[in-house]
């Protein structure tokens, strides 16, 4: 179930989208303002937010660039206006629709449940994105440990992973936590004595 805030100061208009959306199923939370609903996302995050790009104090455009700058939130802007500034400013700002009033709900509900799905693409590539930095961070650190042992030792890379392998086993830790350690100097390596008729 989908959590929405919207923001409208036309409070007759606010009531109504939040009536509507409640039939629909959503989470609704209401601000009147763009200093109110930054007062909301103190302490809630919804999945979407409705945002009316014309707002007094705050405007829309400005509530929605500093919602962008802490939360990973999708906005919808509504406009009685349709000035082209405007609607560069709004998707400039990530905005994932803008719309012009006069709209009924029936009309926004596909505008919001293509938002919630772009979004949740959104965030799955971006994890995807973490996951790959994180990997591609640890093979780095790994290669690096590698070509240090072969080097310090005349080893061949095989040997230095084994190296690095070894007390990852022995500790049930991850290489790439081993070599991190290795590379930060807090832990010491040292070739493994081959088995071989010299040490029988």
């Amino acid at each position: 179930m989908a959590h929405i805030l919207i923001v409208e100061d036309d409070r007759l208009v606010l009531t109504g989208l939040a009536t509507s959306f409640e039939t629909f199923d959503y989470v609704v939370s209401k601000a009147s303002s763009g200093e109110q609903a930054l007062e909301i996302l103190e302490t809630v995050k919804p999945d979407l937010v409705i945002m009316d790009a014309c707002l007094p104090g705050i405007s829309g455009i400005e509530t929605a660039q500093q919602i962008s700058q802490r939360l990973d939130i999708p906005v919808i802007f509504l406009s009685a206006y349709d000035d082209p500034q405007i609607v560069r400013d709004a998707i400039a700002l990530g905005g994932m629709s803008y719309l012009v009033k006069p709209i009924t709900v029936k009309q926004l509900v596909p505008a919001i449940e293509s938002a919630l799905a772009r979004a949740g693409d959104i965030a799955r590539l971006k994890e995807q994105e973490e996951n790959l930095a994180a990997a591609l961070k640890q093979s780095r650190e790994i290669s690096i440990a590698i070509g240090m042992l072969m080097e310090r030792y005349n080893i061949t890379a095989e040997d230095a992973f084994e190296m690095l392998r070894a007390p990852a086993r022995k500790t049930r830790r991850k290489v790439s936590e081993v070599a991190q350690d290795f590379l930060a100097g807090s832990l010491p390596l040292e070739p493994m004595a081959k088995d071989g008729p010299e040490n029988q």
